[in-house]
């Protein structure tokens, strides 16, 4: 393959001010692959609400503040361009399609990585957080573990499937749920949400209900779910999940939003022996869940668990799903100069489904 020709500096959407809402396009120098690494020339990015938690430092658990400067994003797709020294026997070669997930690199020595669990290594790198991220034309990633992109998924809509896709993928994996059984998506019509809707109802055969504003019925429904409840006017989400759930309430729950009150009600929408599955990040001071008491626990037979994304397998599976076409993102394009504009309508709620930027 005829050598491609790589620009020194190439365009990047900073976070120019941490803790609001402010991004600015600057020219940054084009980096060089170290050992085991490789160049992308990154085509499209998705932009997802964690993002934005960086960028406002939203996030109390976060160990330092994000610095100005910091390019964000990590739901990056892109052609390889050059292989640093050492990856003469990688599975992967220049010119080939890729993805940058959340977790950039890990380590493959932990406990975590030697059990399988690379979702949760413990020296993690992070996209868009203390490492460079994908809202940017060029970025370094290790040839060992950027995820291929199956031949025919357009590119635009494989960026989301990066984290949103795989991350509720891996959710409901963890839920329990079995074909049939009902499952209540908290945030159904965002830009996980409908992913969810979709992975659920199609690929896992469960009931599904979805919850959301009002405005994103239609989404949702169109993405499988069998019923909807609209935040606006329901007195009670619990008592509206019993209503259709035969009075017993849902197999699980999918938590799949910032949002406190939503976790504050989630185990009351759970039937005996239900899991409640925590996935989106609380912004502020977390709101105790009541029902969160062991004698409740217990006599319910009740479990929580929390999963943050999915790891390099599923990520594979789930552009697989994709490629497929049983699950497609429900996105529009927009150019990286409207970065402002886009987290705005996210912090605003309106937001529906998934945006993503072309990096050209």
């Amino acid at each position: 393959m005829a050598e491609v020709e790589i620009p020194k500096t190439h365009k990047a959407a900073v976070y120019d001010n941490p803790g609001s809402i402010s991004t600015k396009v600057e020219m940054l120098e084009t980096p060089e692959p170290g050992p085991g690494e490789v160049l992308i020339n990154l085509t499209h990015s998705g932009v997802c609400h964690s993002d934005m938690g960086v960028m406002m430092n939203n996030w109390a658990g976060l160990p330092f503040p994000t610095q100005p400067g910091q390019v964000g994003g990590h739901e990056g797709v892109g052609k390889i361009v050059k292989m640093g020294p050492g990856t003469e026997n990688a599975a992967v070669k220049v010119g080939d399609r890729v993805g940058i997930k959340w977790i950039s690199a890990i380590c493959d020595s932990c406990a975590a990585c030697l059990s399988g669990h690379d979702g949760v290594c413990f020296n993690q790198k992070i996209s868009g957080y203390y490492t460079p991220g994908t809202f940017q034309q060029y970025v370094l990633g290790p040839a060992s573990y950027v995820t291929p992109i199956p031949e025919g998924l357009d590119s635009a809509a494989a960026a989301p499937m990066l984290c949103a896709g795989v991350t509720t993928y891996s959710a409901l994996r963890k839920s329990n749920a079995e074909s049939g059984q009902w499952v209540v998506i908290l945030g159904a019509g965002g830009g996980l949400g409908h992913l969810a809707v979709q992975f659920s109802s199609r690929a896992m055969a469960h009931r599904v209900i979805g919850v959301d504003a009002a405005s994103k019925k239609e989404l949702v429904l169109s993405c499988g779910a069998e019923h909807f409840i609209p935040l606006e006017g329901t007195e009670s989400i619990p008592e509206a999940t019993k209503a259709l759930t035969g009075g017993l309430g849902a197999h699980a729950v999918l938590v799949l939003t910032a949002n406190n009150a939503a976790y504050a009600s989630s185990l009351d929408m759970l039937r005996f022996g239900g899991r409640v599955v925590c996935v989106g990040v609380p912004e502020g001071e977390p709101v105790p869940i009541k029902s969160a008491l062991p004698q409740f626990m217990i006599a319910k037979a009740l479990s929580i668990v929390g999963v943050a994304v999915g790891d390099r397998k599923e990520a594979i599976e789930c552009l697989d799903f994709a490629a497929r076409g049983v699950v497609k993102t429900h996105f529009r394009v927009e150019k990286m100069d409207r970065l402002t504009d886009v987290f705005q309508e996210m912090f605003d709620g309106k937001l529906k489904g998934r945006v993503v930027l072309d990096l050209s």
